[in-house]
């Protein structure tokens, strides 16, 4: 399922805390963007604890339980897991990874909150969530009748309320610093070849291990913090962190660049902090440059003026580079007035970007 209309992590808590009292909700998205740690949260904020069920990993005695004879009749005994005396959320995670058998025993559980003869204690709220056909995961249909006894959202990363979170539950400082720069990073979408890729749990995932290794640099050498880069988020992304990290000793050096009290890195074993401040440099136009020119402050101004000079800089040193730069990326482009300018001012570099 991909549904047209996709929610932020605060907005998915809102929904919950209006919808999942009265209606089953059910969580659509991408692995590692954070399903499971928002449930816990809405939880804790209804103050209820949270009981969770792994759909993949189930088999339909797991919800239904098992039979037992009394008298000249037999009676299921639910989990005990599941069968409790006081209110809880019951979350079923991979919801949608778990056999038709196993899902036709969650019906009467998500519909009336029920498993035979036994309810769910008064004011307990049922939530599902799993990952989408296109996310590369384990994935099977869910029947018509499962998804029509649910309310479905579909769940989206946003970077700025990621950061949020991250500093409030002391995520490594190289990760916020690098993702506060390359918001973009923070997630892709599943590849189709088994490799790590880029989501709020691998960053998490690689803030542990260098918190492991100690935070500064020189409790890690480069070679390891290659390998566990590498080990836990997209290769492309993995690159460019590493370059981000040669560069801490002046975290403030793109801004020094554009104010002119620094130049570009020249040297040859400098080249991939070069890409990484270039691409730095794109995302700081992407973000500070308006569409229409004339919403244009004085910052601005002095930004554009800047950027002149620095792209006849950064082409002399690598034409390639400089072209990543003005070039047109996963569908974002820079202000179509300045690219003009860039034509009339580098026209060899802006015709270079066409060819």
């Amino acid at each position: 399922m991909n549904l047209p209309i996709s929610v932020t992590q605060e907005e998915l808590i809102e929904i919950l805390l209006h919808i999942a009292p009265v209606r089953p909700v059910f969580i659509w998205g991408a692995p590692g963007i954070g399903k499971s740690a928002l449930v816990e949260q809405f939880a804790e904020e209804v103050g209820l604890p949270c009981v969770s069920l792994l759909g993949s990993q189930l088999a339909p005695e797991d919800i239904i339980g098992i039979p037992q004879i009394k008298g000249e009749t037999s009676e299921f005994l639910p989990p005990k897991m599941i069968a409790r005396k006081d209110a809880y959320v019951l979350f079923l995670d991979e919801l949608n990874a778990c056999t038709q058998e196993v899902q036709k025993a969650f019906y009467s559980l998500i519909h009336e909150k029920r498993i035979g003869e036994y309810h769910l204690p008064q004011g307990s709220i049922v939530i599902g969530a799993g990952n989408r056909a296109q996310d590369s995961a384990i994935v099977k249909t869910m029947s018509s009748a499962l998804v029509n006894r649910m309310f479905h959202v579909q769940l989206k990363v946003d970077p700025s309320q990621w950061l949020t979170w991250a500093y409030q539950n002391g995520i490594h400082s190289w990760i916020t610093d690098y993702i506060c720069q390359r918001p973009d990073h923070l997630f892709t979408e599943p590849p189709k070849t088994e490799e790590p890729y880029s989501t709020p749990r691998s960053w998490h995932m690689l803030s542990d291990a260098l918190k492991e290794y100690g935070v500064g640099a020189c409790n890690i050498s480069e070679e390891m913090l290659r390998v566990v880069t590498y080990g836990c988020v997209s290769a492309s992304h993995g690159g460019m962190f590493l370059a981000f990290t040669k560069q801490l000793g002046n975290t403030h050096l793109l801004s020094e660049i554009i104010k002119g009290e620094a130049k570009w890195p020249s040297k040859p074993e400098e080249r991939d902090v070069l890409y990484f401040l270039a691409q730095s440099f794109r995302g700081r136009l992407l973000h500070d440059l308006p569409q229409d020119k004339q919403k244009l402050g004085r910052d601005g101004q002095f930004l554009v003026h800047r950027s002149k000079a620095l792209m006849k800089e950064l082409s002399a040193i690598s034409y390639e580079i400089a072209q990543m730069v003005i070039s047109a990326d996963e569908g974002k482009v820079l202000p179509e007035w300045f690219m003009l300018e860039i034509v009339r001012d580098l026209p060899r570099l802006a015709e270079g970007r066409h060819g």
